[in-house]
Formats: C-alpha cells, structure tokens, sequence
C-alpha cells in the first residue's frame, strides 16, 4: 500500500565510543580472571581487526562487528564465553571452538580460570570470520 510506514523500532544512535566504555566498565566490574581474560581477548581481537566496532547489546552484552557480528563476549561465574555468530562456517584447525558445537550456525569458546588461549589461532579465527562477513555482504 503506497504510504504505509515501516513498523520496524528504530534504534537510537549510541554516543561515539560509549559501548567501549560500557566493556571497559564490565572489566572493571568483574574484577577477577573474568575481567582480566575478557580485557585480554578484546585487545587480541583489536589486534587481529583495528577496524573492528565495539558494541553493547541484549542488556549488557559485549558485541565485536565488522559487516556483521564476529562474535560476543559473555560473562559466566565460571566461564568467559567467545560465540561466533557464524562459527559453524568458519574453519577451527586448532579446535578452539569447544561449545555450542551441536548447532549449525554458531560456534563458542569457552575459557576456564586458568586457561591459556592460543593467541595466534584466535586472531586467525577473528579474521576469517571478518573475512566471512565481508564475503556474505558483497
């Protein structure tokens, strides 16, 4: 029908910077080996994409995009858990992903206290699901 509006919600435009320092506040928060892993992954993520956008969503969950979600980081008592929003598409030679591996769109990273993450494969893991988002936007 010629007119007829979008019923779709429009999302308000976020203030520069402040979903960045939303994340920082959640580090700050958590305090422990949470925060302290969860600062470390965003700065390896930042690493493997310097363009990356930060983002907050779903009531307080950090959310790192580039054309598209890459993945999210949730805050557990005894887990920081990584979800890739395409991470049944991606390639794992080095099998990080070790949860959420039922499904047939995401994949997960679940990180323990203690645990060590192989850095190198991570950011190889961040850059192919750019590489994908930018794949699915052409």
């Amino acid at each position: 029908m010629a007119g007829k509006t979008s019923k779709k919600p429009v999302k308000a435009a976020a203030a520069p910077g402040a979903a960045s320092r939303l994340i920082d506040a959640r580090i700050k928060e958590l305090g422990d080996w949470r925060g302290k892993t969860l600062a470390r992954v965003r700065a390896l993520i930042k690493q493997a994409d310097p363009e990356v956008v930060e983002e907050w969503k779903w009531r307080g969950v950090p959310v790192w995009e580039h054309d598209g979600i890459i993945c999210t980081g949730e805050s557990y008592k005894a887990v920081v858990k990584l979800t890739f929003a395409k991470g049944a598409s991606l390639k794992d030679p080095s099998k990080l992903f070790n949860s959420s591996l039922e499904g047939n769109t995401r994949r997960a990273i679940d990180l323990h206290e203690g645990e060590e993450l192989d850095e190198a494969a991570f950011k190889a893991l961040i850059r192919a699901a750019v590489d994908l988002n930018r794949s699915k936007g052409r």
